[in-house]
């Protein structure tokens, strides 16, 4: 798959059971993560399992653009040699990150205390999405920032020449900016600190500590702080990638309401800022069992194995919990479907500035397969009606998001009628073999629409 290009259209078509093995590949969020904090590192950090989906990839070209080397040594393999805290260089050209809107929020943040100036754009959906939530508590530490109407890309910042260290509230609850922050304030004197209302995936705050920053965190009126000594000497490390629990959720899915299916999915990263999604799937009464719990790299791994689940019911999930699955509400919804009455879903209003309008588009599609489905602002309600009860026959809009192709292709699995997208291209951009790992377990899709 391509995540740019001509369009790729796809179909989905009610299938047998889905047998067998997923392994999906490793975390975007920590592979994301191990890159940039590797090229400010003084050293080699040898990194394996990574995610070498386009969003990954951007940014790997970005760290090279910055000065560091970063090396493809084989499949999941890399090297990077640092450049230290505060040792970017000014990059030659414009800094592409494609779709990825947590790739150019932390490189925007890891520059942004540095004395380059670097210019940032994206794809046409990453130049809608907002950047004014990043680039104004960096503007705190005296960095600068010039993009198009509405704080959009393409964006130029200038990075602060001499920066200062700032206290943050994060005014929503965002992992992307949190450690914007947190990036930024290495090159800071003093401590910076980010406090958060609701705990976002810590990711962030885990591999700082492994890199050898001094950081604590500290629960307060104000909420949980994390506090940030500014200008340390980075460590390299070696770091093994946890497999992705937000890609782990599409064979979990389709495991769960293709009739007779048994999937296991090995090796995934259940970190609870991650976790969200697999807790309420058991709270609706899915099979779904944590096999071989573990730790590796720093955090909590298990198999998960999910069978076929007839009698799974809706349910009010949480809106606390939304931090911890927001990038899964997707195909959450679309296991609602299949489920037997109203899975209520509030306190989901960031999917409204993802790399589409989420919501918008689930229940769009939803819709034209024949589901029930209300929305408001920032909620969503899923009127399901059992096992094999969604008519599909539907082509979906998928708006060059990659979560939204997925989805509604694991709907088409389950659907009376088949399911098609517009545009398989983006699911390249997380998930570059989720065609063929999907056939491989049985899965009935091809290119094309009919």
């Amino acid at each position: 798959m391509s995540a740019h290009g001509d369009p790729i259209p796809m179909t989905a078509r009610r299938s047998g059971p889905l047998k067998g093995e997923a392994v999906v590949p490793g975390d975007k969020s920590i592979s994301h993560r191990a890159l940039i904090l590797g090229a400010l590192a003084v050293g080699e950090t040898r990194i394996s399992g990574l995610l070498e989906g386009q969003d990954v990839l951007d940014t790997a070209r970005a760290m090279r653009a910055f000065g560091a080397e970063v090396t493809h040594e084989g499949p999941g393999a890399w090297t990077v040699q640092g450049v230290g805290v505060g040792g970017f260089a000014e990059p030659p050209d414009v800094i592409d990150c494609g779709n990825s809107g947590t790739g150019v929020r932390l490189i925007m943040g890891a520059m942004a205390t540095s004395p380059v100036t670097a210019t940032f754009t994206g794809d046409a959906s990453l130049r809608k999405r907002p950047m004014g939530r990043v680039t104004e508590p960096l503007a705190l530490f005296g960095t600068r920032a010039f993009g198009r109407q509405g704080g959009r890309l393409p964006m130029t910042l200038i990075g602060a020449a001499e920066p200062v260290p700032v206290r943050y509230a994060v005014p929503v609850p965002s992992a992307q900016v949190k450690s914007a922050v947190l990036l930024a304030g290495l090159n800071a004197p003093g401590e910076t600190v980010v406090i958060e209302r609701e705990a976002t995936r810590d990711h962030t705050e885990r591999m700082l500590a492994g890199f050898g920053a001094t950081l604590r965190v500290e629960d307060g009126a104000e909420g949980r702080a994390i506090v940030l000594t500014g200008q340390p000497e980075l460590r390299p490390q070696t770091i093994a990638v946890p497999r992705d629990p937000s890609s782990a959720a599409f064979p979990v899915a389709a495991g769960l309401i293709v009739e007779g299916s048994d999937v296991l999915v090995p090796g995934i990263g259940l970190n609870p800022t991650r976790a969200g999604l697999f807790t309420t799937l058991r709270e609706m009464g899915a099979d779904l069992s944590y096999e071989n719990a573990r730790e590796e790299g720093g955090e909590p791994v298990a198999d998960l194995r999910a069978r076929f689940s007839p009698d799974m019911t809706g349910i009010e999930v949480p809106p606390g919990r939304a931090p911890s699955m927001i990038d899964e509400y997707p195909i959450l919804a679309v296991v609602a479907a299949f489920a037997d009455g109203a899975t209520v879903m509030r306190g989901i209003g960031e999917l409204r500035v993802k790399e589409c309008d989420r919501i918008a588009a689930m229940v769009t599609g939803l819709r034209a397969c024949g589901a029930e489905v209300e929305e408001g602002e920032d909620w969503m309600i899923v009127h399901g009606h059992g096992p094999g009860s969604l008519p599909g026959g539907a082509t979906c809009a998928t708006h060059l998001d990659h979560r939204i192709a997925m989805s509604f292709l694991c709907a088409g699995l389950a659907a009376q009628r088949q399911v098609s997208i517009d545009d398989g291209g983006p699911i390249a951009t997380s998930f570059p073999i989720f065609e063929g790992l999907m056939a491989a377990l049985g899965a009935a899709f091809a290119r094309g629409t009919e």
